[in-house]
Protein backbone atom coordinates (compact mmCIF):
# COMPACT_ATOMS: atom_id res chain seq x y z
CA UNK A 1 0.00 0.00 0.00
CA UNK A 2 1.32 3.43 -0.94
CA UNK A 3 2.03 5.66 2.05
CA UNK A 4 3.56 8.99 0.91
CA UNK A 5 4.78 11.30 3.64
CA UNK A 6 6.00 14.89 3.46
CA UNK A 7 9.20 13.97 5.32
CA UNK A 8 10.23 12.04 2.21
CA UNK A 9 10.02 15.23 0.14
CA UNK A 10 7.41 17.69 -1.04
CA UNK A 11 6.97 20.56 -3.49
CA UNK A 12 6.05 24.01 -2.20
CA UNK A 13 3.50 25.77 -4.41
CA UNK A 14 1.84 29.03 -3.43
CA UNK A 15 -1.94 28.74 -2.99
CA UNK A 16 -2.39 31.71 -5.31
CA UNK A 17 -0.69 29.81 -8.15
CA UNK A 18 -2.86 26.75 -7.54
CA UNK A 19 -6.00 28.89 -7.57
CA UNK A 20 -5.02 30.46 -10.89
CA UNK A 21 -3.75 27.32 -12.62
CA UNK A 22 -7.02 25.52 -11.92
CA UNK A 23 -8.83 28.27 -13.85
CA UNK A 24 -6.52 27.95 -16.85
CA UNK A 25 -7.83 26.04 -19.84
CA UNK A 26 -5.22 23.27 -20.16
CA UNK A 27 -5.58 19.85 -21.68
CA UNK A 28 -4.40 16.75 -19.82
CA UNK A 29 -0.91 16.63 -21.30
CA UNK A 30 -0.30 20.35 -20.75
CA UNK A 31 -1.38 20.11 -17.10
CA UNK A 32 0.91 17.11 -16.52
CA UNK A 33 3.81 18.99 -18.10
CA UNK A 34 3.25 21.89 -15.72
CA UNK A 35 3.20 19.43 -12.80
CA UNK A 36 6.43 17.80 -14.00
CA UNK A 37 8.19 21.17 -14.34
CA UNK A 38 7.02 22.13 -10.83
CA UNK A 39 8.30 18.82 -9.48
CA UNK A 40 11.79 19.16 -10.94
CA UNK A 41 12.22 22.87 -10.28
CA UNK A 42 10.32 23.92 -7.16
CA UNK A 43 10.58 20.35 -5.85
CA UNK A 44 14.36 20.79 -5.72
CA UNK A 45 14.28 24.37 -4.41
CA UNK A 46 15.23 25.87 -7.77
CA UNK A 47 13.48 28.11 -10.28
CA UNK A 48 14.66 26.49 -13.51
CA UNK A 49 16.30 23.31 -14.74
CA UNK A 50 17.40 21.46 -17.89
CA UNK A 51 14.49 19.25 -18.98
CA UNK A 52 14.70 17.33 -22.24
CA UNK A 53 11.77 16.01 -24.27
CA UNK A 54 12.86 12.46 -23.46
CA UNK A 55 12.91 13.18 -19.73
CA UNK A 56 9.50 14.90 -19.75
CA UNK A 57 8.09 12.06 -21.85
CA UNK A 58 9.17 9.54 -19.23
CA UNK A 59 8.14 11.75 -16.31
CA UNK A 60 4.50 12.13 -17.40
CA UNK A 61 4.14 8.72 -19.06
CA UNK A 62 3.56 9.91 -22.63
CA UNK A 63 5.71 7.97 -25.10
CA UNK A 64 5.00 10.14 -28.15
CA UNK A 65 7.66 12.87 -28.03
CA UNK A 66 5.93 14.80 -30.79
CA UNK A 67 3.00 15.24 -28.39
CA UNK A 68 5.40 16.51 -25.72
CA UNK A 69 6.95 18.91 -28.24
CA UNK A 70 3.54 20.22 -29.40
CA UNK A 71 2.01 20.72 -25.95
CA UNK A 72 5.16 22.24 -24.43
CA UNK A 73 5.34 24.60 -27.39
CA UNK A 74 1.74 25.66 -26.64
CA UNK A 75 2.59 26.34 -22.99
CA UNK A 76 5.55 28.49 -24.06
CA UNK A 77 3.44 30.44 -26.57
CA UNK A 78 0.86 31.05 -23.84
CA UNK A 79 3.63 32.27 -21.51
CA UNK A 80 2.92 29.66 -18.86
CA UNK A 81 6.42 28.20 -19.31
CA UNK A 82 9.61 30.10 -20.10
CA UNK A 83 12.76 28.93 -21.87
CA UNK A 84 15.58 30.38 -19.78
CA UNK A 85 18.29 29.24 -22.19
CA UNK A 86 20.26 26.15 -23.21
CA UNK A 87 22.24 23.97 -20.82
CA UNK A 88 25.68 22.41 -21.29
CA UNK A 89 24.20 19.44 -23.14
CA UNK A 90 22.14 21.65 -25.42
CA UNK A 91 18.97 20.82 -23.46
CA UNK A 92 16.50 23.64 -22.86
CA UNK A 93 16.38 25.21 -19.42
CA UNK A 94 12.70 25.51 -18.49
CA UNK A 95 11.02 27.54 -15.77
CA UNK A 96 7.45 28.18 -14.68
CA UNK A 97 6.10 31.73 -15.12
CA UNK A 98 4.43 32.50 -11.82
CA UNK A 99 3.24 35.91 -13.08
CA UNK A 100 -0.17 34.56 -14.06
CA UNK A 101 -1.29 37.96 -15.40
CA UNK A 102 0.91 37.21 -18.44
CA UNK A 103 -0.74 33.87 -19.18
CA UNK A 104 -3.00 33.68 -22.22
CA UNK A 105 -6.01 31.41 -22.01
CA UNK A 106 -6.46 29.89 -25.47
CA UNK A 107 -9.04 27.07 -25.57
CA UNK A 108 -8.01 23.78 -27.24
CA UNK A 109 -8.97 23.39 -30.92
CA UNK A 110 -11.61 20.81 -29.99
CA UNK A 111 -13.38 23.44 -27.93
CA UNK A 112 -13.00 26.25 -30.42
CA UNK A 113 -15.37 24.50 -32.81
CA UNK A 114 -18.04 24.60 -30.12
CA UNK A 115 -17.87 28.37 -29.80
CA UNK A 116 -20.44 28.81 -32.55
CA UNK A 117 -22.99 27.10 -30.30
CA UNK A 118 -22.49 29.85 -27.73
CA UNK A 119 -22.75 32.76 -30.18
CA UNK A 120 -24.58 35.72 -28.57
CA UNK A 121 -28.20 35.99 -29.72
CA UNK A 122 -27.74 39.60 -30.75
CA UNK A 123 -25.22 38.52 -33.40
CA UNK A 124 -27.46 35.73 -34.61
CA UNK A 125 -30.28 38.20 -34.98
CA UNK A 126 -28.20 40.50 -37.15
CA UNK A 127 -28.81 40.12 -40.88
CA UNK A 128 -25.96 40.11 -43.45
CA UNK A 129 -27.15 43.47 -44.74
CA UNK A 130 -26.90 45.01 -41.28
CA UNK A 131 -23.45 43.55 -40.77
CA UNK A 132 -22.21 45.04 -44.05
CA UNK A 133 -23.75 48.38 -43.15
CA UNK A 134 -21.67 48.45 -39.94
CA UNK A 135 -18.37 47.88 -41.74
CA UNK A 136 -16.16 50.91 -42.35
CA UNK A 137 -15.74 52.14 -45.94
CA UNK A 138 -13.46 50.04 -48.17
CA UNK A 139 -10.89 52.83 -48.32
CA UNK A 140 -10.59 52.86 -44.52
CA UNK A 141 -10.37 49.07 -44.37
CA UNK A 142 -7.53 49.17 -46.92
CA UNK A 143 -5.70 51.75 -44.79
CA UNK A 144 -6.08 49.55 -41.71
CA UNK A 145 -4.79 46.54 -43.63
CA UNK A 146 -1.77 48.49 -44.86
CA UNK A 147 -1.19 49.76 -41.34
CA UNK A 148 -1.15 46.21 -40.00
CA UNK A 149 1.27 45.18 -42.74
CA UNK A 150 3.63 48.01 -41.87
CA UNK A 151 3.53 47.03 -38.20
CA UNK A 152 4.87 43.56 -39.03
CA UNK A 153 8.13 45.06 -40.35
CA UNK A 154 9.90 44.57 -37.03
CA UNK A 155 13.16 42.89 -38.07
CA UNK A 156 15.89 45.28 -39.18
CA UNK A 157 19.08 44.29 -41.01
CA UNK A 158 21.04 43.93 -37.77
CA UNK A 159 18.52 41.55 -36.24
CA UNK A 160 19.83 38.01 -35.73
CA UNK A 161 16.69 36.37 -37.14
CA UNK A 162 16.77 38.64 -40.18
CA UNK A 163 20.39 37.64 -40.79
CA UNK A 164 19.42 33.96 -40.49
CA UNK A 165 16.63 34.52 -43.01
CA UNK A 166 18.99 36.25 -45.47
CA UNK A 167 21.57 33.48 -45.10
CA UNK A 168 19.06 30.73 -45.82
CA UNK A 169 17.43 32.71 -48.63
CA UNK A 170 20.76 33.10 -50.43
CA UNK A 171 21.39 29.36 -50.27
CA UNK A 172 17.84 28.54 -51.37
CA UNK A 173 18.10 31.07 -54.23
CA UNK A 174 21.19 29.30 -55.56
CA UNK A 175 19.35 25.97 -55.45
CA UNK A 176 16.29 27.46 -57.17
CA UNK A 177 18.42 29.04 -59.91
CA UNK A 178 20.24 25.78 -60.58
CA UNK A 179 16.94 23.88 -60.75
CA UNK A 180 15.25 26.47 -62.96
CA UNK A 181 12.58 27.25 -60.36
CA UNK A 182 13.72 30.71 -59.26
CA UNK A 183 10.20 32.05 -59.84
CA UNK A 184 9.00 30.10 -56.80
CA UNK A 185 10.96 32.26 -54.36
CA UNK A 186 11.03 35.50 -56.33
CA UNK A 187 8.52 37.23 -54.03
CA UNK A 188 9.86 35.93 -50.74
CA UNK A 189 9.10 38.21 -47.76
CA UNK A 190 12.19 38.44 -45.58
CA UNK A 191 10.13 39.71 -42.65
CA UNK A 192 8.07 36.52 -42.75
CA UNK A 193 11.19 34.42 -43.11
CA UNK A 194 12.78 36.21 -40.14
CA UNK A 195 9.68 35.61 -38.03
CA UNK A 196 9.78 31.91 -38.88
CA UNK A 197 13.42 31.87 -37.79
CA UNK A 198 12.42 33.51 -34.50
CA UNK A 199 9.75 30.88 -33.92
CA UNK A 200 12.25 28.14 -34.74
CA UNK A 201 14.62 29.40 -32.03
CA UNK A 202 12.30 30.83 -29.36
CA UNK A 203 9.27 28.55 -29.63
CA UNK A 204 10.70 25.33 -31.06
CA UNK A 205 13.83 25.86 -28.90
CA UNK A 206 16.31 25.01 -31.68
CA UNK A 207 19.94 25.98 -31.14
CA UNK A 208 21.11 28.58 -33.68
CA UNK A 209 24.26 26.63 -34.54
CA UNK A 210 22.20 23.51 -35.21
CA UNK A 211 19.81 25.58 -37.34
CA UNK A 212 22.71 26.76 -39.50
CA UNK A 213 24.06 23.22 -39.90
CA UNK A 214 20.65 22.01 -41.06
CA UNK A 215 20.36 24.97 -43.47
CA UNK A 216 23.70 24.03 -45.00
CA UNK A 217 22.83 20.35 -45.19
CA UNK A 218 19.32 20.72 -46.58
CA UNK A 219 20.49 22.95 -49.45
CA UNK A 220 23.06 20.33 -50.45
CA UNK A 221 21.02 17.17 -50.01
CA UNK A 222 19.96 15.72 -53.38
CA UNK A 223 16.35 15.18 -52.26
CA UNK A 224 15.55 17.93 -49.77
CA UNK A 225 17.30 20.83 -51.55
CA UNK A 226 14.34 21.34 -53.93
CA UNK A 227 11.68 20.41 -51.34
CA UNK A 228 12.57 22.97 -48.67
CA UNK A 229 12.49 26.38 -50.33
CA UNK A 230 11.25 28.60 -47.51
CA UNK A 231 11.89 29.31 -43.83
CA UNK A 232 8.36 28.11 -43.06
CA UNK A 233 9.00 24.72 -44.65
CA UNK A 234 12.36 24.52 -42.88
CA UNK A 235 10.62 25.00 -39.54
CA UNK A 236 7.87 22.48 -40.34
CA UNK A 237 10.35 19.77 -41.33
CA UNK A 238 13.20 20.70 -38.98
CA UNK A 239 12.96 17.72 -36.63
CA UNK A 240 12.95 15.23 -39.51
CA UNK A 241 15.77 17.09 -41.28
CA UNK A 242 17.99 17.17 -38.19
CA UNK A 243 17.49 13.44 -37.58
CA UNK A 244 18.29 12.64 -41.22
CA UNK A 245 21.38 14.86 -41.20
CA UNK A 246 22.78 13.30 -38.03
CA UNK A 247 22.07 9.79 -39.31
CA UNK A 248 24.11 10.44 -42.45
CA UNK A 249 27.03 11.92 -40.50
CA UNK A 250 27.39 8.95 -38.13
CA UNK A 251 30.13 6.60 -39.40
CA UNK A 252 29.20 3.00 -40.08
CA UNK A 253 30.37 0.75 -37.26
CA UNK A 254 32.32 -2.28 -38.54
CA UNK A 255 30.71 -5.58 -37.64
CA UNK A 256 32.72 -7.87 -35.42
CA UNK A 257 32.91 -11.19 -37.29
CA UNK A 258 34.09 -14.12 -35.24
CA UNK A 259 37.07 -15.94 -36.72
CA UNK A 260 38.20 -19.15 -34.95
CA UNK A 261 41.74 -18.48 -36.12
CA UNK A 262 41.92 -15.50 -33.76
CA UNK A 263 42.17 -17.89 -30.79
CA UNK A 264 44.99 -19.83 -32.39
CA UNK A 265 46.90 -16.62 -33.18
CA UNK A 266 46.46 -15.45 -29.60
CA UNK A 267 47.66 -18.83 -28.33
CA UNK A 268 50.82 -18.65 -30.45
CA UNK A 269 51.54 -15.13 -29.16
CA UNK A 270 51.04 -16.43 -25.61
CA UNK A 271 53.68 -19.11 -26.21
CA UNK A 272 56.12 -16.66 -27.85
CA UNK A 273 55.88 -14.46 -24.79
CA UNK A 274 56.95 -17.39 -22.63
CA UNK A 275 53.54 -18.27 -21.35
CA UNK A 276 52.49 -21.67 -20.03
CA UNK A 277 50.28 -23.50 -22.57
CA UNK A 278 48.14 -24.82 -19.72
CA UNK A 279 47.44 -21.31 -18.45
CA UNK A 280 46.01 -19.95 -21.73
CA UNK A 281 42.36 -18.96 -21.42
CA UNK A 282 40.49 -20.36 -24.44
CA UNK A 283 37.18 -18.92 -23.23
CA UNK A 284 38.06 -15.29 -23.91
Amino acid sequence: MANPQTEYGYTRIANEILEEIMKLNLNGTQFRLVMAIWRYTYGFQRKSHELSYAFLSQAIGVKDRKTIFRELKSLIERKVIYVAGNGKRGVNILSFNKNYTEWTDCPPISQQSALSANTPTELLATSPTELLANLPPKKERTKEKNKDTRQTQKYDEDNTYFKMAIYFHKRVSQVANDAGIAHLIKKSNMQTWADDMRKLVEIDMVDKQLARKVMDWVTEDSFWRTNVLSAKKLREKFMDLAIKMNAEKQPMQPKNIYDPRDKEIAFQQHLQNGGDPNEFDWSR
